[in-house]
Order: structure tokens, then C-alpha cells, then sequence
């Protein structure tokens, strides 16, 4: 049985034992705050050794130069834009639903600096530091640095590479032991919340689910339409029917990963994507281009804080975009990364990461959702350095007359 039904199969029946034993039910809770505090283990080693993989794996800008600097870029503003539009429709929808996980247990957030200091400390004076205090965000800068140093140090730099990989296919190893336990954790904090709450937190999921799949769907419609038109001048409906095999492999998969040899036969011959920049663009954003994934993170932030009854101030709001948009670098192609990537954002803005268990049991429905986007934004951008290019070369645009 895969791992993704059993922990639906557990949220279930959490949710049902819940509220038939009612308050009672705590006394399995601890089962539930071990499976936190097992995450909660893997984010700093997890995060910070992906990232330098990640990073380092930028390191031939030098020799891909504009194509190089110019997928990074789209990669990061469409993250950008996507976390951001999925936590003005979060805040405009409100998919909680007036659900307070309050209710059952009080939580109150630590202050969170203003804009100006959020940005200056993201610069860690101590990495170290920043590590044992679980500062993700000079995490995530710090790990950064390091991996553009490897790749700058060019062949003195690969045994550190190799150290660091290692390392992180270690942690890839522990989280799938640790996810083999997500379905008893899942199936104690879901029985605790339903057992103190009553039902009153069921019906905040479904409404979670449409907001994400509704922000999909327009970041879609909106950025990656607007960006195959505008600046591909490509006719979108050609676009989305010459990608659609990829989009449903990776709908049904929920791997990007897998779906790569598929995503990249799709944009070379039915989008005319050279193979040169095919083969550099879409591996690349299948480890560093994670809009889907960015969407995920920030509805699901602003759904946990208003179930804990935080109001996110502005501050916090540029803190979830900003750690969101470069988490998406280290975004491993694992099962459970997301969960991990989620804890370190909500722990980012001081939000508690036993929220994730309000959420985890219908996880599945967002990976497909996500796992789709996350490969349409890596073929967008390898049509429109495609199209940069062949101008430049004045070779004709193989799309042009579709």
C-alpha cells in the first residue's frame, strides 16, 4: 500500500475515532508530538545540505552565462509571484473558516521584526548559530553562499560537493523512514484535534483544497499563458495541448523527477524546444523551480496561523515569501520534502509545525496539483530561452506557424 494512502487511511480514521472517544482520545497525543519532533529533526541538516547541492548545481553560469542568469531569474520571479498571489487569495478567501485550533490549545507567536531587520537578518553572523536556533532563513542564505562558493572552486570544490550530496541523500534516506511513521502520528494529532474540536475542523479542508488548486490554476492561466505569449509569442492553447501528456504523468505520478524524461520529450518535439536548452533548463528547475510547491506552502502558512488564530502581519507575510521562494532551491524530489519544506516556513514565522497535521492527511491532493505546476513553469521557461536564443542565432522558430 502506498505510503500516501495510509496516511489518508489514517487522517480518516483520526478523524472518526476522534469524534466518537472524544477529549479522552489526548491521552495518544504524544504519538502525534513524536512524529513532529522527528521532522522537526530533519529540517536543518535536510534544508541546508539540499540547498548547497542545489546551489552548486548553478555552478556553470560562468559557462552558460545569459541562459544561465536568465533561467535563474524566471525561476525565482514566478516563485515569487506565485507564493504571493497564493497568500492574497488565503487571506481574501480565509479557507479556515473561522476554525480556531485555539479552542483546544492557546498559541501565541514570538514578535517578528520589521520589514528592514527581516531583511538584514537574513545575513546570519553566525552560521552556527543560525542552525541551533533554527533560524531558517540565514539557513537558506548561508547554504546558498556555500554552494556558489563549491561551484566557483570548480574541481578543489568537488569533494565537498560530494561530502555535502551525501549527506543529503542520507537525509532523503531518514525522511522515508520517518515518513513510514506519518500515518500513526497523523492518525493521533487528528484524533486529538477532532476529539477536543468536534467536527468543526473538517470542513475548513475542503475549502483549503479549492484555494490551492484555484491559485494553481490562475498562476497557470496568468503567468504561464501570458509568458509563452508575450515573450514566446506562442498561442498558449498550443502550448498547453502539446504539453498536456506531461501534465497528466505528472498529475498521476506526483514526481517531477519522473515526469522529467516526458516533460522534455514534450517541449522538444512538440514545442520546438532545442534539446541544448531543454536538457539544461528543465533538470534544473525540476530541482530549483518549485511554484506549485511555493503555492502549496503559502496557503497552507496562512490556513495554519488563522487555525492558531495569529494574525500575520506584514513582516511575516515578506518572511513566508521570501523563505518560500528560496526553499524552492533545495525542494527535494522526495516523498515527505514537502512536509519538511512546510515545517521550515511555518518555523520561519514563529507558526507552530504541529499545524502540519491539520493538513497532512490530504496531502496527496495537493502534490498532484503542485507536482503539475511545478513542470509547466520548468517547459515555459525552456520555450522562452529557446526562443531567446534562436533569434539570436536569426534560426527560424519551429512554433511560429502552429
Amino acid at each position: 500500500m502506498k505510503l500516501w494512502v495510509k496516511i489518508l487511511i489514517g487522517f480518516v480514521l483520526g478523524a472518526v475515532v476522534g469524534l466518537i472517544v472524544g477529549p479522552s482520545i489526548a491521552a495518544i497525543k504524544p504519538l502525534g508530538d513524536l512524529f513532529i519532533r522527528l521532522i522537526k529533526m530533519l529540517i536543518v541538516p535536510m534544508v541546508f545540505c539540499s540547498l548547497v547541492v542545489g546551489a552548486s548545481s548553478i555552478g556553470d553560469l560562468k559557462k552558460l552565462g545569459r541562459v544561465g542568469g536568465k533561467t535563474l531569474a524566471y525561476f525565482l520571479v514566478t516563485t515569487a509571484i506565485a507564493i504571493t498571489l497564493a497568500i492574497l487569495l488565503a487571506l481574501v478567501i480565509d479557507p479556515s473558516a473561522g476554525y480556531v485550533v485555539g479552542e483546544v490549545g492557546t498559541y501565541t507567536p514570538k514578535p517578528m521584526p520589521n520589514i528592514v531587520d527581516t531583511f538584514l537578518n537574513m545575513v546570519p553572523t553566525n552560521p552556527i548559530s543560525a542552525a541551533a536556533n533554527d533560524n531558517i532563513l540565514q539557513l537558506i542564505v548561508f547554504a546558498l553562499f556555500m554552494g556558489i562558493g563549491i561551484s566557483l572552486l570548480g574541481e578543489k570544490g568537488k569533494p565537498a560537493l560530494a561530502f555535502f550530496d551525501s549527506v543529503a541523500e542520507v537525509m532523503y534516506k531518514i525522511t522515508a523512514i520517518v515518513m513510514g511513521f506519518a500515518p500513526i502520528g497523523v492518525f493521533a494529532l487528528i484524533a486529538w484535534v477532532t476529539g477536543t474540536s468536534g467536527s468543526a475542523v473538517l470542513l475548513p479542508l475542503a475549502k483549503l483544497i479549492f484555494v490551492v488548486y484555484l491559485a494553481n490554476i490562475l498562476h497557470a492561466i496568468i503567468v504561464y499563458s501570458g509568458a509563452v505569449y508575450i515573450w514566446a509569442k506562442i498561442n498558449p492553447i498550443t502550448f498547453f495541448r502539446g504539453f498536456f501528456e506531461a501534465m497528466a504523468v505528472a498529475f498521476s505520478s506526483c514526481s517531477s523527477s519522473a515526469t522529467l524524461p516526458i516533460s522534455m520529450r514534450c517541449a522538444q518535439d512538440n514545442l520546438g524546444v532545442s534539446k541544448e536548452i531543454s536538457s539544461f533548463v528543465q533538470p534544473l528547475g525540476a530541482t530549483i523551480n518549485m511554484d506549485g510547491t511555493a503555492i502549496y506552502m503559502g496557503v497552507t502558512s496562512v490556513f495554519i496561523a488563522s487555525c492558531y488564530g495569529v494574525d500575520l502581519s506584514l513582516s511575516q507575510m515578506a518572511t513566508i515569501v521570501l523563505t518560500a521562494t528560496l526553499a524552492s532551491i533545495g525542494t527535494a524530489g522526495v516523498s515527505g520534502a514537502g512536509m519538511i519544506m512546510l515545517a521550515m516556513v511555518l518555523q520561519s514565522v514563529n507558526l507552530p509545525v504541529a499545524g502540519i497535521a491539520l493538513i497532512a492527511g490530504v496531502d496527496k491532493l495537493f502534490d498532484m496539483g503542485r507536482t503539475t505546476l511545478n513542470i509547466t513553469g520548468d517547459a515555459t521557461c525552456a520555450i522562452w530561452i529557446s526562443r531567446l536564443e534562436k533569434e539570436k542565432r536569426g534560426a527560424p522558430l519551429p512554433w511560429a506557424e502552429k
